[in-house]
C-alpha cells in the first residue's frame, strides 16, 4: 500500500480522455478543491507530464483509448519518484470484482463516475484519510 502521510495533498495529476469531464474536473479540483492540478488527456501525456509536475496524488480514469488506467498506472510506477504516489481510480465500472482489481493494482480507492464536482475534493480527502487509518 502507498505510504499516505498526514501531509496535505496540493498537487494532483488528473488523467481523463473526455474533454468535458476534464473541464468539470478542472473546476472541481482547482476552483472548489483548491488543488494545483495537471490535466492530461491520455496515459501517454500523463507519463510525459508526471516527472516535472511531481504530483502528490494521481487521479486516473480507467477506460481510455490507447493506454487505459491500469496500463497508465503501471507506466507511471516505473518512473523515478512515482512508485509511492497515492492513486485513486475514477470510473463507472464499479463491480466488486473490478474494485478489488483496482485495489490490487495499488489504488487507494475508487471514485464513481459521474462524480459530483461540488464533493470531489471531499471524496478524495475521505479516501486519503481512510488509507491513513
Amino acid at each position: 500500500m502507498s505510504a499516505v502521510s498526514d501531509r496535505e495533498i496540493t498537487r494532483v495529476l488528473y488523467v481523463e480522455d473526455d474533454p468535458d469531464i476534464r473541464a468539470i474536473a478542472e473546476i472541481a479540483l482547482q476552483e472548489i478543491g483548491g488543488f494545483e492540478a495537471a490535466l492530461c488527456e491520455s496515459g501517454a501525456v500523463a507519463v510525459e507530464t508526471a516527472p516535472s509536475f511531481e504530483p502528490e496524488l494521481i487521479l486516473l480514469d480507467v477506460m481510455m483509448p490507447g493506454m487505459d488506467g491500469p496500463s497508465t498506472l503501471k507506466a507511471l510506477r516505473e518512473l523515478d519518484g512515482m512508485a509511492e504516489i497515492p492513486v485513486i481510480f475514477m470510473t463507472a465500472r464499479l463491480q466488486n470484482s473490478e474494485i478489488r482489481e483496482y485495489r490490487e493494482l495499488g489504488a487507494l480507492g475508487v471514485i464513481p463516475k459521474p462524480f459530483d464536482p461540488m464533493t470531489l475534493s471531499d471524496q478524495i480527502s475521505r479516501i486519503l484519510r481512510d488509507a491513513r487509518d
